[in-house]
């Protein structure tokens, strides 16, 4: 496995971890290697999660490709989650969305959960 890959393992393997201590016991990596990528993590109903362990921001491509993995898994949201360069903590990383997804994601947490449209 090169080095690159490792890093990115390693990331997602935080992440998922992360998850599941703050109360997403079900959050997993997926497979690398779909036709229709789907995002690196899974688990959260609605929700995709690519993950990013590099030194170059690229958040407009990241963005973009999260986009596309949204719509591939029918979710709602999609995020990027990158990490935070010096910390190893995935609870220190950045979330990256657009400002419409953050407007949506914004709404759903507003609105009781018996008004909240199906997903």
């Amino acid at each position: 496995m090169s080095a690159s890959k490792r890093k990115g393992s390693t990331w997602e393997r935080a992440i998922t971890e992360y998850l599941r201590t703050v109360g997403w016991p079900h959050a997993e990596r997926r497979l690398a290697g779909a036709a229709q990528d789907r995002g690196d993590i899974a688990g959260i109903p609605g929700v995709v999660i690519e993950a990013k362990n590099t030194a170059r921001l690229s958040l407009g491509e990241w963005i973009a490709e999260a986009e596309v993995e949204r719509v591939h898994d029918g979710a709602w949201l999609g995020v990027v989650w990158h990490k935070r360069r010096g910390k190893a903590s995935a609870g220190d990383g950045y979330v990256t969305m657009t400002g419409q997804q953050f407007a949506r994601l914004l709404a759903m947490a507003t609105v009781p959960a018996s008004a909240q449209p199906p997903q």
